[in-house]
């Protein structure tokens, strides 16, 4: 997806990637190596295969505020983790993804991702949307809902309304369309709704 209006994302995006990775972090050492063939609101994903994806998207994004402005994100081989090394190897990559992005020159500067240009603060914000929805992904899979702070689904919602718009959605957008979801429903629901997962 290209734009040319960059998108929007909090001054401080990193102070909310902070609080998406500790919910993450929390969450992936809830999960034993018997629930990691377990199914997810995530397609054909299983529970090692999301978290897998978690990990390298936030290795992979890290990697870019590393190299600085005009890189570009890469494409690379998932890491291999052993079933009982997903904790130690989601920390390692959230303690990475931190120190990446510490300075405003980076947050400032503009990187190419596959949805186009994007300024560094708007690829911390895309990753905090992937870390927060992939903890209501992970939570739902492994019954841990209750654990979930609404705050960050709440914070995250408006951001990605406006990087990711109704249309278009499949192919290029690697989103489903916009599901109904209840006018009561709670912050967590209505972002997963937005970004196509069901949420029956």
């Amino acid at each position: 997806m290209t734009s040319t209006t960059p998108p929007r994302a909090p001054a401080d995006p990193c102070a909310g990637y902070a609080a998406a990775a500790d919910q993450m972090a929390a969450l992936i050492a809830l999960v034993t190596p018997e629930r990691l063939g377990d199914p997810t609101p995530c397609g054909e994903w299983d529970v090692r295969a999301l978290i897998g994806h978690v990990v390298d998207g936030t290795l992979r994004t890290a990697a870019l505020g590393e190299q600085g402005s005009g890189a570009r994100m890469a494409e690379e081989a998932p890491p291999e983790v052993g079933d009982d090394g997903w904790e130690e190897a989601y920390a390692e990559a959230a303690v990475r993804f931190r120190a990446a992005w510490v300075d405003d020159a980076d947050l400032d500067g503009v990187y190419t991702v596959p949805w186009g240009e994007v300024p560094g603060r708007g690829v911390v914000g895309a990753e905090v949307q992937e870390t927060v929805m992939h903890a209501w992904d992970l939570a739902r899979a492994i019954g841990a809902v209750d654990r979930l702070d609404d705050r960050l689904a709440g914070a995250v919602l408006p951001f990605a309304e406006q990087i990711l718009p109704a249309e278009p959605r499949g192919g290029a957008v690697p989103f489903g369309p916009v599901r109904a979801a209840a006018p009561d429903a709670d912050a967590y629901v209505r972002l997963a709704a937005w970004l196509g997962r069901d949420v029956d």
